[in-house]
């Protein structure tokens, strides 16, 4: 979430709403436009209670799915990590072919990818390194009971790095419907305009921009954490990095190092092949 900007949204509408409030009390009738001041108030309450339930069930919803996604980059790192381990038992000498492919695959999740997934525009591809590694594998053939274990084992974690891959990449996209969006920002304006029909020119300026101005501002604010958790990748405050990938590539280096590897990834530094 970038704080400047989302401070800047809450200022601009708390500023419409309140210049609104103070023009229409220019012409409102003193005690508002409502003749029963109690009846209003409970149509407002009703509006207000639905509004706040609806949107606070869709924010744990969506703080759900932000949980998800971090636990999915942490997962999805130490599988990674693991299978360096298992690499090293994998027949025909290509430990350090697929510990240079593990390297370039997490290389990708770090740069390139991480940026495609805070774009939206990762749902629907694949990493070629994990197609890569699959091509390796596949020519592959185990002769003792060790390489069989080993080539059994990557299997099983290729199959959950790439479960935890999706729990990573499905709110690149948002998972917010349009028509809920719709809904909300429908809903939003009913009651801001509500709350012009209790402008009353016998309060004074100040405290009728208060009344309008403190609804502005919560529903502000929840509505901008709703944008936050529909899209959590990023550079903004609280936006999910790729904190994990980058440790497991530290992790990687210190056990090539331990083992002695001679081990040349055959990508950049951003998981672009060479």
């Amino acid at each position: 979430m970038n704080l400047l900007r989302s401070l800047a949204i809450i200022v601009a509408v708390t500023a419409v709403a309140v210049t609104a409030m103070l023009l229409v009390r220019r012409r409102a009738p003193e005690g508002s436009y409502f003749q029963d001041g109690d009846r209003a108030a409970g149509v407002f309450g009703v509006l207000a209670t639905g509004f706040s339930v609806l949107l606070g069930f869709i924010i744990f919803l969506s703080f759900q799915a932000y949980d998800d996604t971090r636990a999915g980059a942490e997962n999805e790192a130490t599988v990674v990590a693991q299978m360096v381990q298992t690499a090293q038992l994998m027949p025909g000498g290509s430990s350090e072919e697929l510990t240079g492919e593990l390297i370039c695959y997490g290389r990708s999740v770090v740069g390139t990818e991480w940026d495609a997934v805070a774009e939206g525009r990762l749902q629907d591809s694949i990493n070629p390194w994990g197609a890569r590694m699959f091509t390796t594998l596949a020519a592959l053939e185990p002769t003792t009971n060790s390489e069989q274990s080993a080539y059994d084992q990557w299997l099983q974690q290729s199959s959950d790095r790439q479960v935890a891959r999706n729990a990573r990449v499905h709110t690149a996209a948002g998972i917010i419907p349009v028509p809920l969006w719709l809904g909300l920002y429908l809903i939003c304006a009913v009651i801001f305009g509500f709350m012009l029909f209790f402008a009353d020119s016998g309060e004074g300026a100040f405290t009728q921009a208060a009344l309008i101005g403190s609804v502005a501002v919560v529903i502000t604010v929840l509505m901008l954490l709703l944008g936050f958790f529909d899209h959590p990748h990023g550079e903004g405050l609280g936006g999910l990095r790729p904190a994990a990938m980058e440790r497991a590539l530290r992790v990687i280096d210190a056990q090539v190092a331990a083992l002695d590897l001679s081990v040349d990834p055959p990508c950049d530094a951003e998981g672009t092949a060479r």
